[in-house]
């Protein structure tokens, strides 16, 4: 790795991303069955790794566990807290092979976890063990997804410190497959109308409970072929999309509704890390501002305290 952020090509991508995001949903539930359940849906989510994407540790009977996604030697690793371990290869292979493979792994390691076996969010919900559609797998262009993330997660991480009130990990949302982090105002909000495929109401009513300025950054989709950053605040006060927004690359669209910043004008930027933050930072200020946050309250700079 440089430190130039790589280069993204939706079309070159998606194939792999469909195939990983569907393993990661199937690594993702079984965190999900095996974590208490957090507020938000916090519980469920992947995070950035030095070799790709984790659960982090789970409990289960015997301790703990932990399955990683190793984009550099494109394996799946499974660690227990009882020194045991199992892998498996990461390469083009079907949905159902990764599915059953993994099942016999976790039984090798005596952790047992039964799952939703379908995926959520996606308008298309095969069945894992039926799933022989999907099984692409390139490992150079999963890679490149892989170092962005290592550097989308660092500015992330930045803007996460200067908010004094309930944030958000950075965390990856296995559902609509993007990286995350979302700061809240500390009120109520109302009920949310919910409207992702394949998925409960009253999770989707839990996940927005609260009012919140949110981004992330998310690889594309046929609809909108690009990697792009977002911003969007629930609820949405009607002035929030005429806010002015940095850097001018940014733009409010209609049809997300959301505010949106390509991935390839961060990437081509003098400064890509202050630029891209200049976008998180301007676009929660048009959140707080029109939402009438407490931002005194809620913001805070601890940089006299770093060594």
């Amino acid at each position: 790795m440089s430190n130039t952020w790589p280069e993204l090509k939706f079309q070159n991508l998606k194939d792999t991303l469909t195939t990983v995001q569907l393993w990661t949903q199937i690594v993702g539930k079984i965190r999900l069955v095996k974590m208490p359940w957090l507020n938000h849906s916090w519980h469920v989510t992947l995070y950035v790794s030095p070799r790709g994407l984790t659960t982090g540790s789970i409990p289960y009977e015997e301790g703990l566990f932990q399955i990683d996604f190793d984009f550099i030697s494109h394996r799946l690793i499974i660690v227990t807290s009882t020194d045991k371990q199992q892998q498996m290869k990461l390469a083009p292979r079907t949905v159902a092979s990764f599915y059953k493979e993994l099942f016999e792994k976790l039984a090798l390691l005596d952790i047992d976890a039964e799952i939703y076996a379908k995926p959520n969010e996606l308008e298309e919900a095969i069945p894992f063990e039926k799933d022989e559609v999907h099984f692409q797998y390139d490992a150079a262009q999963i890679n490149l997804y892989w170092q962005a993330l290592v550097k989308i997660e660092a500015v992330f991480t930045r803007f996460r410190a200067k908010f004094n009130g309930k944030c958000s990990p950075v965390h990856l949302f296995w559902g609509a497959f993007d990286l995350a982090v979302t700061r809240f105002s500390g009120r109520e909000a109302p009920k949310h109308p919910g409207g992702a495929p394949n998925m409960p109401l009253d999770v989707m009513q839990e996940a927005y409970s609260h009012e919140v300025s949110s981004c992330g950054f998310w690889a594309g989709a046929d609809s909108f072929p690009h990697p792009v950053f977002y911003a969007y605040c629930y609820p949405t006060p009607e002035t929030f999309k005429d806010q002015k927004i940095k850097p001018e690359q940014a733009s409010y669209s209609t049809e997300l509704g959301e505010f949106i910043l390509r991935y390839k004008d961060v990437r081509n930027a003098a400064d890509p890390e202050n630029f891209l933050l200049e976008f998180l930072q301007s676009t929660y200020a048009a959140a707080a501002n029109t939402g009438n946050w407490d931002r005194k309250a809620l913001e805070c700079d601890l940089t006299d305290f770093e060594a």
